[in-house]
């Protein structure tokens, strides 16, 4: 006899019954998946384990009549993991990306997690992820700034005023119980203006529109990037406070002493690693570094003037009990993060298990029994 296999459907009303715009809960989900990052439970696609994942880029001509051309952020990318420990569970996030989309009334990318049963592949349950993939790159820098905000941290700024920053300022708000001032820094002053409204009507604190970069930076304690790639954001390293926590998750293009003069820590050193590789596995490296937020960094190894990764500390192994926490009131500390499917999946099991819990989503049938001649 066969097996029947159902798994569960969550839709986004569903994810949101279930508790994905939980910012704290998620923060210390993604606490955990770092955890299990430092001591290797975990594994990504590729033979190195650490593949961001494998995307389909559309050709900039094509004679076929319906194949997609390429396009301003027009891609499809499948991210397949492993994460163990209390999780142990396969999955893959799925996603196409368009930034035409907005004018279609669609999100610039529409994704989807799946998790799988490690062992015989079954699907367990199937859901919308555009707010869990949201809640989790918010999480990870509000990881990094519970290990290493200066304490008494009392003033921020949000540099890139779009939807992924909203996420880590909503997470990293959770992380900061003095937090009273937001500077809010975009190429458009607009958005810096909508930002800052948000963040007094939803976290409670004062927002300031900011159209000059240096201000925005020079009083803040915790700074988050997540700028758009539309044009490079250079900065200088004595635009920022001492003390400062910087916490990277989107493109920065800082003067050499900002890499120099201050503690860089990362995400995980492993997909640094990998990062690497590929890009010396490539056509052309200089433009893979390009590609990555990492770059920077990789290049001044390359000629010497930073130590290889494997000297680097990551957030998990100070998570672990290394030294590597703020000691120092007055150092300045950058934070660099990439984004892993293993947080989708950690934050993803988590919102499937309460789902089950609650009785939320809709279960649906693969087969009463396999198919057989």
């Amino acid at each position: 006899m066969g097996k029947r296999t159902e798994f569960l459907y969550l839709s986004e009303q569903d994810m949101i019954d279930a508790g994905v715009l939980d910012a704290a809960r998620c923060v210390d989900v993604c606490e955990e998946v770092f955890s299990l990052l430092a001591v290797g439970d975990y594994l990504m696609g590729g033979a190195n384990h650490n593949s961001h994942g494998m995307g389909v880029v559309f050709p900039k001509e094509t004679k076929f009549p319906n194949m997609p051309v390429a396009g301003p952020d027009r891609r499809f990318v499948a991210m397949p993991g492993y994460l163990g420990g209390r999780f142990d569970v396969c999955g893959l996030k799925w996603y196409g990306s368009n930034q035409a989309n907005p004018k279609r009334g669609l999100p610039r990318s529409v994704l989807t997690v799946q998790l799988n049963d490690k062992d015989t592949g079954e699907p367990l349950c199937l859901m919308s992820a555009n707010l869990l993939s949201s809640a989790r790159t918010g999480g990870v820098p509000a990881v990094a700034a519970r290990y290493l905000a200066r304490r008494g941290s009392s003033v921020a700024a949000a540099i890139g005023c779009g939807p992924i920053n909203r996420a880590c300022i909503k997470a990293i708000a959770t992380q900061l119980s003095g937090l009273k001032k937001l500077y809010c820094y975009d190429l458009f002053i607009e958005n810096a203006q909508k930002f800052a409204a948000w963040a007094k009507r939803t976290l409670g604190i004062e927002g300031v529109a900011e159209a000059d970069l240096p201000t925005a930076l020079a009083s803040a304690d915790v700074i988050s990037v997540a700028a758009s790639r539309l044009k490079p954001l250079l900065v200088e390293n004595t635009w920022f406070k001492e003390g400062s926590t910087v916490l990277i998750s989107g493109p920065i293009k800082p003067d050499e002493a900002f890499w120099l003069q201050n503690r860089v820590v990362l995400d995980n050193v492993h997909l640094h690693e990998a990062y690497v590789e590929e890009a010396v596995a490539s056509p052309d490296k200089q433009a893979s570094y390009d590609g990555v937020i990492g770059g920077p960094i990789y290049r001044l190894i390359d000629d010497g003037k930073l130590p290889p990764l494997v000297d680097f500390i990551d957030i998990g192994s100070i998570i672990n009990g290394k030294p590597g926490r703020r000691g120092n009131a007055g150092e300045k500390i950058a934070f660099v993060a990439c984004g892993m499917s293993v947080f989708d999946l950690g934050w993803g099991y988590q919102l499937y298990k309460n789902a089950l819990e609650k009785g939320i989503g809709t279960k649906l049938l693969l087969w009463d029994e396999p198919y057989q001649e």
